[in-house]
């Protein structure tokens, strides 16, 4: 050892300093420093296992370099490493109905209110598309097998402020016989501010269900005369001659509806006017 305290550790090289990482962000200037090709990045992919850089020089035009080491930016020699993964927001669940889903939410008790709808067809179709919201509402769904007592069966309920009756009729158009049936019910003295009775102007709620659902353009026209859902199926080309076939072409066309958009807007703008009325 010399006077002066050497050793062989000092004869050691010094340690390369670590170069700064640089995210490859869109629009970042970077130089290779092999070629000395400078450009904007673009984009940042993986290919063969290898994640590679583009860079788009001021006249537009694009090579692309494996990233790491060998690139300077400000004339700095940098590691290059790929920009950090965007997080997704999570996505909103939504219902068949298009509400906004509510996560681990158990149904509500059912309220007195009630929403009444003409036929076991109608309420299927209502609880496919609806049910997720009427179950956090608390309403229930209940098929009246027909409208011809309408004015008798509201009577019954007994309406009043926290036991409303929201009813969907079929085919309500003005001097139609439903729309009768409506006013006669409308003019129970219980029914006012407490009854709401809406419907769409389709013979049969089928027909409310988009044709486009089962790759057609057009519902067929029924013959006057021919039972309108044994028509129907017929102008389809389905069985049509027994009830089984009516329950089973039925069956079929609730299949194909997944959502609110597999439904006429007159249908829909309804069902939702009557659940806005009973949860008020």
């Amino acid at each position: 050892m010399s006077s002066y305290g050497w050793g062989p550790q000092d004869l050691t090289a010094p340690k390369a300093r670590a170069l700064r990482e640089v995210a490859a962000e869109p629009g970042q200037v970077l130089e290779d420093a092999q070629s000395g090709w400078v450009g904007a990045v673009v984009r940042v992919e993986k290919s063969g296992g290898v994640h590679l850089v583009s860079l788009e020089d001021r006249r537009g035009k694009v090579r692309s370099f494996p990233l790491g080491f060998g690139f300077l930016f400000e004339g700095e020699p940098v590691n290059v490493v790929p920009p950090a993964p965007v997080a997704k927001a999570p996505v909103r669940q939504r219902t068949a109905s298009g509400s906004v889903k509510v996560e681990g939410q158990r149904a509500r008790v059912a309220r007195a209110s009630r929403i009444w709808v003409e036929g076991k067809h109608d309420a299927e179709l209502v609880e496919k598309v609806w049910g997720d919201d009427l179950r956090v509402e608390g309403i229930v769904v209940e098929p009246l097998h027909g409208v011809d007592d309408l004015a008798a069966a509201v009577a019954d309920f007994s309406p009043g402020p926290q036991r409303r009756l929201g009813i969907l009729v079929d085919h309500l158009v003005p001097h139609s016989k439903e729309w009768r049936i409506a006013e006669a019910a409308m003019a129970v003295p219980a029914a006012a501010g407490n009854v709401l009775i809406v419907g769409h102007p389709y013979v049969d709620v089928w027909q409310a269900i988009k044709p486009s659902v089962i790759g057609r353009a057009q519902w067929p026209v029924v013959p006057r005369g021919t039972d309108w859902k044994t028509g129907i199926l017929a102008g389809l080309g389905w069985p049509n001659r027994t009830q089984i076939d009516l329950a089973d072409g039925w069956k079929r066309l609730l299949g194909s509806v997944n959502s609110y958009a597999d439904l006429e807007p007159s249908l829909l703008g309804r069902v939702e006017e009557v659940i806005d009325f009973l949860t008020v």
